[in-house]
């Protein structure tokens, strides 16, 4: 992990871009973290339009989890931001626009071809970023991960042990394969579902959370669409992450 720039913010939190190999990341932490304090840490997920056009709504985030005592921190997907473009990945966004502007179904194929890909190739460089940031003296754990594509944060809660929680939102397309997947979480989960988004599958929504295994899970479905949530609904996922990461 190399990092490239540092600032604080008007808050006192400080936000480190770094680099982790070609991954550009940013992590935000609390002006209270120090060796001798280490702070829990929130893996901020996002969708693949690049960290800069997504830069408000994570720092935002970030900033609201420091206010609680957590650091947060997030990277680049791959094909997205400045990383390389990915051929693969680009038919598939193209495909998809192609299939809702005819306003055709989004069939599995294409949802397969669009996410499938991006979960496999992701999720190792989550892990590698986790090590990373948890090797610093400030970073103790415990971990969650909020948000972002909710196939990747299905993977990392089956196979990254030291993800606690997650709070995951149900507004991206979900193949089929991530269901039997599903079955396999058993960590808490708080899933936000905005029942207007125009861009989901309600249903499929419905059944993955239906899906997953673990105990404690609950649903909040709020009207509106995909960029309407409302603010007490991320009183309510903070809440949920005081709760396990303290």
């Amino acid at each position: 992990m190399h990092f490239t720039s540092e600032q604080r913010l008007d808050d006192g939190v400080i936000e480190r871009e770094f680099t982790l190999g070609e991954i550009p990341g940013i992590l935000w932490t609390p002006a209270s973290a120090s060796a001798s304090a280490p702070v829990p840490l929130i893996l901020l997920g996002h969708p693949p339009l690049g960290l800069r056009k997504m830069y408000p709504r994570l720092a935002g985030r970030a900033r609201l989890a420091a206010a609680d005592g957590f650091a947060a921190a997030t990277i680049e997907l791959p094909g997205s931001g400045d990383r390389p473009r990915w051929a693969a990945a680009e038919q598939a966004r193209a495909d998809l626009r192609r299939a809702m502007e005819a306003g055709e179904r989004v069939g599995d194929e294409i949802i397969d071809a669009l996410i499938l890909p991006l979960v496999e190739k992701s999720v190792p460089e989550w892990q590698a970023a986790l090590d990373a940031v948890l090797s610093l003296p400030e970073i103790g754990g415990p971990v969650a991960y909020s948000g972002g594509v909710i196939s990747i944060g299905v993977r990392l809660a089956v196979v990254e042990p030291r993800i606690v929680a997650a709070g995951l939102f149900a507004g991206s397309f979900v193949p089929r394969a991530m269901f039997e997947e599903a079955r396999q979480v058993t960590i808490p989960l708080h899933v936000l579902l905005q029942w207007d988004d125009e861009g989901n599958d309600r249903q499929a929504a419905l059944e993955l959370f239906d899906a997953f295994g673990s105990k404690e899970k609950s649903l909040h479905a709020n009207m509106g669409g995909h960029t309407g949530v409302p603010q007490f609904a991320g009183d309510a996922v903070a809440q949920f992450f005081t709760r396990h990461l303290k």
